[in-house]
């Protein structure tokens, strides 16, 4: 695994000097990833709540106007106690960084698409492919490579997360493999490209600043993502449904908590995007489902099926080759 500050295979520049002695003990990306998948998690239990009160692009604009505070005062913070100056934009890094803010803000669109389809349970199992789509993307994009234990324990990881959708849909493996080419199926595809996507991007825009300390990168580029991605969702929500932006006014309340819980989680995302290869990232965040499996089954007390508890354990096995490799 390369850290941040490793040699590149592409023209991106990053530093040569290492910042932290990895021999210490666990890589710094490593507890980072943890702690953006677990926020993730408390900031997709809070937005379904605003379900109710909000369309569905309303709750998806406020995972992105209200973590925008906390990014501001995250960077402003950074700068502050490190003394770093304001990281200059080059047309490159606006590129990556405005790159990575429309694909993921396709995948939401795309994704509220699947969610149109009365038989959307097949294409939303293939949306949770984004890793296998970092990895390819990564490699093509920014010269990432895997080592073999990473690519089997994506492997498996994606086969768990295929058993562990069949489990929560009821879907058997006949019903899988006869919707492979259905719309839905195509556009869950489509969903996991575009968030892979934008993870590749929004590393390349981090590491393109070219700054030997992983922390004013991280930040400065999530401030300027989310500054892109609120102004581009303000259109669209105008455009379409333009109600939507006073009730995003009005329920301030909770919108404020999603914005903390989101912004927290995304200062951990991109940080770790900094320090390591996005594909080694996005495999060890799907420990976000064994924190919603946890949750489901010792907090709501909810049954789970035998599929679920396979595929949840396949998860779990392909984060511990991770770790270990």
């Amino acid at each position: 695994m390369k850290p941040f500050g490793a040699a590149e295979t592409t023209g991106i520049e990053t530093c040569d000097a290492p910042l932290f002695d990895y021999t210490a003990g666990m890589e710094l990306w490593i507890p980072l990833t943890i702690a953006a998948a677990f926020f993730q998690n408390i900031r997709s239990a809070l937005q379904k709540h605003l379900k109710g009160r909000l369309s569905t692009l309303g709750a998806a604009y406020v995972r992105f106007l209200y973590a925008l505070p906390v990014a501001f005062a995250y960077l402003l913070i950074i700068l502050a106690l490190g003394g770093h100056e304001v990281p200059a934009m080059t047309a490159g890094f606006l590129f990556y960084a405005l790159a990575g803010g429309i694909c993921q803000i396709l995948f939401t669109i795309f994704l509220l698409w699947l969610f149109s389809f009365h038989n959307f349970a097949v294409g939303t199992t293939f949306s949770k492919l984004e890793t296998i789509m970092v990895a390819i993307f990564g490699l093509l994009l920014l010269g990432d490579r895997l080592t073999a234990a990473v690519v089997f324990a994506i492997a498996l990881s994606t086969v768990g997360l295929i058993v562990l959708g069949a489990g929560r849909e009821r879907l058997g493996w006949r019903s899988l493999l006869a919707g492979l080419w259905r719309l839905p199926t195509l556009i869950g595809l489509a969903c996991a490209a575009w968030l892979g996507l934008s993870v590749v991007f929004f590393r390349a825009a981090s590491l393109s600043l070219g700054l030997d300390n992983f922390l004013p990168a991280a930040a400065f580029t999530l401030f300027v993502v989310l500054v892109l991605q609120s102004l581009i969702m303000a259109a669209i929500i105008a455009w379409r449904e333009p109600g939507q932006l006073g009730a995003v006014g009005r329920h301030w309340r909770p919108a404020a908590l999603v914005g903390l819980s989101g912004g927290l989680a995304s200062i951990g995302w991109f940080s770790a995007f900094t320090l390591q290869n996005a594909t080694y990232v996005r495999a060890l965040g799907q420990i976000e489902l064994v924190f919603t499996f946890i949750a489901t089954l010792f907090f709501f007390r909810e049954k789970v099926s035998r599929a679920e508890v396979v595929g949840i354990g396949l998860i779990i096995a392909a984060i511990l080759i991770i770790l270990l490799a």
